[in-house]
């Protein structure tokens, strides 16, 4: 089957429904051309194009008294904002569509166990939770950061020979920078790291 170019555009009153697509386009900015981990803290509802951004991020934290919900069903829609494509990435295409149709609120634990974020917290230890981790990751070396997010994004786009080379090709940017040498020194004089971000 064949699409034509923007075959999807709507027209007439509809129309307005066409200007989503900035949605869609900043989503997408978030996981595939910003080359720093973006970590997602959901503490309350996340619902419709708010889910859209949760699963937007690379890493999600969420209190556990948070909700996740598609809500399209309930306007007769469809995802937006690359959930399709997230989503079932997170939990697989089986779950997602199961989350997807049943229109089915999800809480607690039951996020975690579908994949749908790495870490529940109690409410009340969200926000120390979400800073401890934010730290643990702004520890890292910047060099590390970006390249690990950088094989990851395109191993989901390239063929498997390639992808092997492009994780070489990192690696050995990686290891052979500043940060790296580095992080070699600190591993084996057991301190603090001071990283740089420079490759040179």
């Amino acid at each position: 089957m064949k699409v034509k170019k923007n075959s999807y555009r709507l027209s007439g009153q509809d129309r307005y429904l066409d200007d989503l697509g900035w949605v869609s386009r900043f989503y997408f900015t978030l996981r595939e051309e910003c080359d720093k981990p973006i970590v997602g803290g959901i503490n309350g509802v996340a619902v419709g194009a708010g889910l859209s951004l949760a699963m937007a991020t690379d890493i999600r934290i969420m209190a556990s008294s948070a909700r996740l919900l598609a809500g399209y069903p309930r306007i007769g829609g469809s995802p937006d904002g690359r959930l399709s494509i997230t989503l079932s990435q997170a939990i697989g295409y089986e779950q997602a569509m199961k989350f997807l149709l049943e229109n089915r609120t999800v809480t607690g634990e039951e996020p975690k166990s579908l994949g749908m974020v790495s870490q529940v917290v109690p409410d009340k230890q969200f926000d120390e939770k979400f800073d401890k981790y934010l730290d643990l990751l702004t520890n890292l070396s910047p060099i590390t950061a970006r390249t690990t997010k950088r094989v990851l994004r395109t191993a989901n786009r390239i063929e498997v020979e390639k992808q092997l080379h492009y994780e070489l090709w990192n690696i050995g940017k990686s290891l052979g920078s500043l940060d790296g040498q580095e992080a070699r020194r600190v591993f084996i004089e057991k301190r603090p790291p001071i990283f740089t971000g420079r490759t040179e």
